[in-house]
């Protein structure tokens, strides 16, 4: 293993300055070629040993730091509400024995409807360590929307036998839409009108005495191992109702351990979190959730999000708790960096022992990623090294990662110690598959779903395209490139990769673009519907009032003129009827959640958006083309 320090070799043509040392491994694999033309890739290193439970962790904090805080949350009065590892440890066996007695069971799971929280994660530790597979939903499945057909399906998938929600006032219009009879609701707050309810305080079992209820939660654990399923995570369901992914004691704590090995750090000293993805995701719930517990850390439980409304929450908490590793999505780094731009207290304790920033779900663009790297040097006078990589929900989630090296745009390294990734060639692409003791063995209640996901040889299908960064150099590892599922063909057969074509056309905006969605098969060319970032555009017209609408804002000539100049100068440099956008229709309304076009982590769903306006669709392909559309003039080619 390695220690980043001073200088590091970039993979890309940015300036090397020194970097903050800490210690990550440097990722390596060996490359074993199959005459069919299958590749198998493998870490050099064994993964080492791990527990049996997700429990046996908190359990060993408790004995070894039962002071210490594990999970922390701001109260009404803006204090933040401790909990420590021995008050959870204690807390956790009695709410384990309490949901025994209310009679759930490995075939009576519990359901959690409302978001991040400690009583959340008081419910969710309880029933992973008396046996009981718990569920986190999305709270948008039920807050955010007018209809619940999201939320019934999984309620009938999942059949539980009971419900917990933080509040549950605000829950009771989904509860009654949804909810049968015989389900008994747990709530924390306002219990829900109408239902028969129990306050989360009177779960907490005690009789005949706190030591019998213990003991009672202790027998149960004794009866789990490490192919207990701990919990069920739905997937977003882009192209249809949600399904859920089994996830095992097995898979959570060697995914932790395969951690450790790729960034000791977390390991070495107790990592502190300040950390707002949902639970309901694998990067927030299993990931990140699992890398507190896993290694004894502090995770500060911040109820921001990168939101326009909401992510003032995380400037404020980030203000005030220093973290030691820092997680999130591309959108929530494009927000925070605004921020540290504008704050000096923020920069100053953002900055102040952090180790290691880490970012998933989305490709993080060129401009956020140089302008990360600029704040931090000019504050601290060392970069921070960036670690991202490739992973799944049925892979736990850490699965491909980079290393010591740091990463750059695209870039997501190897495989980590404990996954084979095979590399089948799907014409003129490769596809990933994952296999290892981190993967699910299956989708719950669905075996008709098992056969599509797995291979001949029980390798999970990722349905990720993947390519080497150098042939000559097979460590530096693998660019993404784009999912397999996404791409299509144009009436000429020629190809559209969607997801590098996007990649691209982000980068070359320069941060006027939001996002876009690529359109669409079987036509004659390559168009576009764009989500313009509307701050951006206001900049364009300092005359602008606040008041003025997107649908203003977009109408402008000198906002029209500067998305035409920047389509005209991407085809320029993209010549192929592949490779560019001939027309492109800019939005007025933003991605909705409620109609799923955008996930709780900020991601967008592309499927989902172009299901959702077939008006705006038809419009890019009218003849002739509508005023609002903007035209390309075919490139030459040189």
């Amino acid at each position: 293993m390695k220690t980043v320090g001073e200088p590091q070799i970039r993979k890309d043509e940015s300036p090397i300055r020194p970097i903050r040392p800490v210690h990550v491994a440097a990722v390596r694999a060996s490359f074993k070629h199959r005459e069919n033309g299958v590749v198998d890739v493998r870490s050099t290193e064994p993964l080492a040993d791990y527990p049996d439970r997700v429990t046996d962790r908190l359990k060993f904090w408790a004995a070894q730091a039962p002071e210490r805080i594990f999970l922390a949350q701001r109260a009404h009065s803006g204090n933040w509400e401790t909990n420590t590892y021995a008050d959870t440890w204690k807390r956790v066996r009695r709410l384990g024995a309490g949901l025994l007695q209310q009679g759930l069971s490995a075939d009576r799971p519990l359901i959690i409807l409302s978001g991040n929280s400690i009583e959340h994660g008081l419910l969710a530790l309880a029933a992973m360590y008396v046996g009981i597979p718990y569920a986190p939903i999305a709270p948008s499945y039920s807050l955010s929307v007018r209809e619940y057909g999201a939320l019934e399906h999984v309620l009938q998938d999942l059949d539980p036998g009971m419900v917990f929600v933080q509040n549950g006032s605000l829950f009771a219009p989904a509860l009654r839409a949804v909810l049968r009879k015989n389900i008994r609701v747990v709530h924390h707050g306002s219990a829900p009108s109408g239902f028969d309810s129990i306050d989360l305080g009177d779960l907490i079992t005690t009789e005949p005495s706190a030591q019998f209820a213990e003991a009672k939660a202790d027998e149960a654990n004794e009866q789990t191992g490490p192919d207990s399923i701990c919990k069920v995570l739905y997937t977003s369901g882009s192209t249809g109702f949600p399904k859920g992914v089994i996830t095992t004691n097995r898979m959570l704590c060697s995914n932790q351990q395969m951690l450790r090995q790729v960034m000791p750090c977390l390991a070495e000293a107790p990592p502190v979190m300040c950390d707002w993805l949902p639970w309901n995701h694998t990067f927030g719930g299993s990931h990140n959730f699992g890398i507190a517990l896993h290694n004894g850390g502090t995770l500060y439980i911040d109820h921001g999000k990168p939101a326009a409304d909401l992510f003032a929450e995380t400037v404020r908490n980030l203000r005030e708790i220093a973290p030691t590793a820092y997680f999130n999505v591309p959108k929530g780094y494009e927000m925070l960096v605004a921020n540290l731009r504008a704050d000096a207290t923020l920069r100053n304790n953002f900055f102040s022992r952090l180790q290691l920033l880490f970012f998933a779900a989305a490709g993080l663009n060129r401009r956020t990623w140089d302008d990360l790297r600029q704040i931090a040097f000019e504050t601290c006078g060392e970069e921070i090294l960036v670690v991202t990589g490739l992973g799944a929900t049925e892979s736990a989630p850490f699965a491909l990662s980079t290393g010591v090296e740091g990463s750059s745009a695209g870039w997501i390294g190897l495989p980590v110690p404990g996954v084979d990734l095979k590399l089948v060639p799907v014409g003129e692409r490769t596809e990933a598959l994952l296999r290892g003791p981190s993967i699910t063995p299956g989708y719950w209640r669905r075996p008709d779903l098992n056969q599509a996901a797995f291979d001949e040889e029980n390798y999970y299908r990722m349905g990720d395209a993947l390519k080497l960064v150098d042939v000559a150099e097979l460590q530096k590892g693998f660019l993404f490139d784009g999912r397999l599922n996404e791409d299509f063909k144009l009436s000429s057969g020629t190809w559209v990769r969607t997801g590098m074509l996007r990649m691209r056309l982000l980068a070359h905006f320069d941060g006027l673009l939001q996002d876009a969605v690529v359109t669409a098969p079987d036509r004659d060319y390559v168009a576009a519907l764009l989500f313009p970032a509307l701050d951006s555009c206001r900049k364009l017209c300092p005359n602008l009032t606040q008041s003025s609408s997107a649908s203003d804002i977009i109408s402008l000539p000198e906002v029209r003129s500067a998305f035409q100049e920047r389509l005209q100068s991407f085809a320029s440099q993209n010549t192929g009827t592949s490779t560019y956008v001939q027309r492109a229709l800019l939005l007025h309304s933003p991605p909705s959640m409620e109609a799923r076009e955008i996930t709780d982590k900020g991601t967008l769903n592309p499927a989902a958006v172009l299901k959702n306006r077939p008006a705006a669709l038809e419009r890019l392909y009218q003849e002739p083309s509508p005023d609002d559309v903007l035209c390309v003039d075919k490139p030459s080619k040189e």
